[in-house]
């Protein structure tokens, strides 16, 4: 009987078929693992956006709380040299420091009538633009990164959307110029982090980017005492 074997040709074509395959399947599982980075980094920056608004959230909500009604306690905040002193704007009561890129919010947690006493009663949120992170003072230390810019950045700066806004009790925004001169007036305040993912998602050639808000009500604020 004659038998017939596989002919030179024959080899290679199967050859270079199985590199084929082998190179389409290392392409998708590549495709894939960078899919699955990319959407784990998105998870991180919506995680991480989401815990940090809620912090400020809850701290500044706590502003110009006196339980007591205590008169003259409030002082000056973390970016005044004179932090920790008695303030001539009384007036602002527990937000000494409202900006579109900064607040500054006081409070008598341990209810002693007095401010600076007790941990984290003097509280500054600060946007460090050019290192697109947020940090955090506490009483009168110094700046501490509270979000960004490891694992995500900060960019409200790119967008132009400023960090807080701040409103009247009849609903109309404090313009930025009349500020400080209206912070008695606060009653509520608008709180946006635009957040993106440190790395750059490779299928989108850009970094992936969440938007988080909410609204406060310093109901401690609009007290009269």
């Amino acid at each position: 009987m004659t038998q017939r074997g596989i002919t030179l040709v024959e080899l290679m074509i199967t050859m270079a078929t199985g590199v084929v395959v082998m190179l389409a399947l290392y392409a998708a599982t590549e495709l894939g693992q960078r899919s699955s980075v990319a959407v784990e980094r998105k998870v991180i920056a919506q995680q991480d956006g989401r815990a940090a608004l809620d912090i400020m959230a809850l701290e500044i909500r706590m502003a110009s709380y006196n339980c007591n009604y205590a008169a003259g306690i409030w002082v000056e905040g973390p970016s005044d040299p004179n932090c920790g002193n008695i303030t001539a704007n009384q007036g602002y009561k527990g937000i000494q420091e409202a900006g579109t890129n900064s607040i500054t919010v006081e409070m008598d947690i341990d209810e002693t009538s007095a401010i600076g006493d007790g941990t984290n009663e003097i509280i500054r949120y600060n946007y460090d633009i050019a290192n697109q992170r947020i940090t955090r003072s506490t009483n009168c230390g110094g700046a501490q990164a509270f979000l960004g810019p490891t694992d995500v950045r900060v960019v409200n700066s790119t967008v132009g959307i400023p960090m807080f806004r701040y409103y009247d009790g009849t609903g109309a925004q404090i313009a930025q110029a009349n500020l400080p001169l209206m912070i008695p007036s606060i009653r509520r305040i608008d709180i946006t982090l635009v957040v993106d993912t440190a790395a750059v998602d490779p299928s989108l050639q850009r970094r992936r980017r969440t938007i988080h808000s909410t609204t406060i009500i310093p109901r401690n604020h609009a007290a009269v005492y």
